[in-house]
């Protein structure tokens, strides 16, 4: 019998013998400047990347957001799956317990996910099957920033940053002293159901928030074995079985507790959060994951009458974070642990005459360690402070943006099978300048250069060990210097009414890109064969572009028929060779009604295949997807909402091409899923 184990080794690594949900557009914001009013709607305000916030369609960013409508009807997925298939976006799909976001073909240590602007002090980028330790169900807004251009989060954010607003701890008071909501749903595939429940309750300037999650999800159904076609071509493996996806179940529980003081002038605050979460890992047969993380978390803010300055904002939060992989039943295998603290500090300028801007400062402290046979990184502590500034210059019809940081970022552990301690210090700066220009109300072109550093991690730098989850046994090197990246973008926003669309264009330029590579040597454990990686550093190039278009062919009062589009690509090569699990192109057309009581959509998607691939890695088929949603707020109030989905309605076989299991791990199949939400 083949475990798939060893199918992993060979869909990883051995294949080097073989040959080679769309975001919705934003409502419509005219131009900003000292002589007219803005015309931002207050949801349509992006807060990651710039503390003091701009319109979505005002900004050379490039940005994606789920807010609390959207929010409140989507799947109950990980955070990476929920995010797949927006602009830009894809999945690492390591099953439905771990699922980290891919932004423009980077994902790891290079993508930053925040929680209110803080770092989640979690491992889900040491490893691909660690779970991120947030659910998009405990959330009401997800801000995407998609590529470097952002300052106020550090080197880490080089790919982008996710950052999760989650409001537990309040910022103003629930209207009428009561806010919340309730929601449940129910699906087909993986005969899923999940529980989420949050409210916040105003007592007097005190306000209380409390919030529950409970997940649970069996094996997922699957069109096709679990073997793709690809592999069993280079193996000879034949493709058995239909059915399930063995192991592919998650349970997660998760709650909270937390309060503020909000006056006229501020807010303050802390919050308390329990998680727990139970996962199989599809590359181990019988082996699942359990994560345990405790939270506390402190933020405010203090709004100036007058001076230089408008607002201050701290924020603190404080991790202890537990994954342990069992082998079997009650052994426990491998104990994962990621304590620390993050803290961060910004001060927000006072709009004169079109000019705002933000100085700030961050620290953070983690200690990380692994025990047990698979604990292939040595205990490591990581320590960061950094400070930054961004400016922007917004006149009538033109502008400007930049910005600085620095960080220094401190790495110090013991190399397995040593006894003498390493410590690799980095000192990075980042700048990024920008020019805008509003050649009439409904167009803003932009022009963005941003130059990064990103320190190496501690898996880049210190691994040595067997990683079953990637199929390969990864050596790290201590003598990485920090990466660096220069991007340029152009941005359009088109807005001319029942015509709306977004384009995003970008060329990256890596000096130093962190790659890990086939060495060509093989590592034997158990009478299995591992190919070893090395990290080492290459030059790269990532080019690409996001675009989406929306046109109302229809309208009549509150109802609308709207044609919406979307694609993107990104093509990523070394001085090695073809990056490795890049994401192929992706098309789709939706066509959406909307009204009052009821909201329809039809989409197609349709994602290429890739055939661009490094050596060690086998091309992925392309596939057409096609989706069905409906939702409908029987009552006038529009408080209660029945929503239901048909997602891959086809059956069709479709496989991630930037996830590690991509050839033993289809997508799930036909699945249904209803639910309600009720907001209060």
């Amino acid at each position: 019998m083949i475990s798939r184990r060893s199918l992993l080794l060979a869909a990883s690594a051995s294949i080097a013998i073989a040959p080679p949900a769309m975001a919705q557009v934003a409502a419509p914001n005219g131009p900003q400047g000292p002589s007219e009013e803005p015309q931002v709607r207050v949801d349509d305000v992006i807060v990651t990347g710039t503390p003091f916030g701009i319109g979505q369609r005002a900004t050379t960013i490039a940005t994606s957001v789920l807010d609390e409508e959207a929010l409140a009807v989507a799947p109950a997925a990980s955070l990476g799956d929920l995010l797949s298939g927006l602009p830009g976006l894809r999945s690492t799909s390591f099953a439905p317990g771990a699922s980290r976001p891919v932004i423009r073909g980077l994902t790891g240590p290079r993508v930053q996910v925040l929680t209110n602007g803080v770092g989640l002090i979690d491992a889900s980028s040491v490893s691909p099957d660690h779970q991120v330790a947030t659910d998009p169900a405990e959330s009401n807004r997800i801000e995407v920033v998609r590529g470097p251009a952002t300052l106020a989060y550090g080197g880490s954010a080089i790919g982008g940053v996710i950052n999760i607003l989650d409001g537990r701890v309040p910022e103003e008071q629930p209207d009428g002293g009561l806010d919340g909501a309730l929601s449940a749903q129910t699906s087909t595939v993986d005969q899923g159901a999940s529980f989420a429940a949050h409210a916040d309750v105003g007592l007097g300037r005190f306000v209380l928030h409390v919030d529950g999650l409970k997940k649970d999800a069996d094996d997922y159904d699957i069109p096709s074995p679990p073997i793709s076609q690809r592999l069993s071509d280079a193996t000879g493996v034949p493709r058995d079985g239909t059915g399930t996806q063995s192991n592919s179940f998650s349970e997660l529980e998760a709650w909270d507790i937390g309060g503020s003081f909000v006056a006229d002038s501020g807010f303050a605050g802390v919050s308390y959060k329990e998680t727990d979460s139970t996962y199989g890992v599809v590359a181990e047969e019988d082996v699942f994951i359990q994560l345990e993380q405790q939270r506390f978390d402190a933020r405010g803010e203090y709004r100036f009458g007058a001076g230089p300055f408008r607002a201050i904002r701290g924020s603190y939060g404080q991790a202890d974070y537990t994954h342990t992989e069992f082998e079997a039943v009650g052994v426990p295998g491998t104990t994962f642990a990621s304590d620390g603290h993050e803290a961060r500090l910004d001060l927000i300028q006072r709009d004169r005459g079109g000019w705002n801007g933000a100085v700030g400062a961050q620290t953070l402290s983690r200690e990380f360690s692994a025990v047990g046979d698979e604990a292939y990184i040595p205990a490591s502590k990581i320590e960061e402070a950094g400070v930054y500034t961004v400016q922007r210059l917004d006149r009538t019809g033109y502008g400007f943006e930049g910005g600085l940081r620095y960080d220094r970022r401190t790495l110090t552990a013991t190399p397995l099978g040593t006894t003498t301690g390493v410590e690799r210090a980095f000192d990075n700066w980042s700048a990024s300048a920008a020019a805008f220009i509003r050649p009439s109300r409904d167009l803003f072109l932009g022009l963005s250069l941003a130059r990064n550093e990103r320190a190496p991690s501690e898996v880049e730098l210190f691994a040595d060990g067997l990683h079953i989850a990637t199929g390969a046994y990864e050596t790290g090197d201590p003598t990485l210097e920090s990466e660096k990246v220069t991007t340029l973008e152009g941005t359009v926003h088109l807005d001319r009414g029942a015509l709306r669309g977004d384009l995003h264009v970008y060329a990256s330029k890596y000096d130093g890109f962190i790659d890990a590579r086939d060495t060509g040597s093989v590592f034997v454990d158990g009478g299995e064969s591992f190919p070893i990686f090395q990290y080492v550093q290459t030059g790269a190039d990532f080019r690409g572009f996001e675009a989406q278009l929306a046109y109302d062919v229809w309208t009549s009062g509150d109802r609308v028929v709207t044609l919406e589009g979307a694609a993107d690509h990104v093509d990523a090569d070394t001085d090695l060779g073809p990056a490795a699990r890049i994401p192929p192109w992706s098309l789709t057309g939706r066509v959406h009604y909307a009204s009052r009581p009821v909201d329809l959509s039809l989409e197609v998607r349709r994602v290429g295949e890739q055939d661009d691939v490094a050596a060690f890695e086998l091309p992925t088929d392309g596939y057409t997807m096609v989706n069905l949603f409906g939702a409908w707020r029987p009552f006038a109030d529009r408080n209660v909402t029945l929503f239901a989905e048909g997602r891959n309605l086809g059956d069709v076989e479709a496989r991630e091409h930037a996830s590690f299991l991509k050839d033993i791990a289809p997508q799930p199949g036909r699945n249904l899923r209803v639910g309600v939400n009720y907001r209060f």
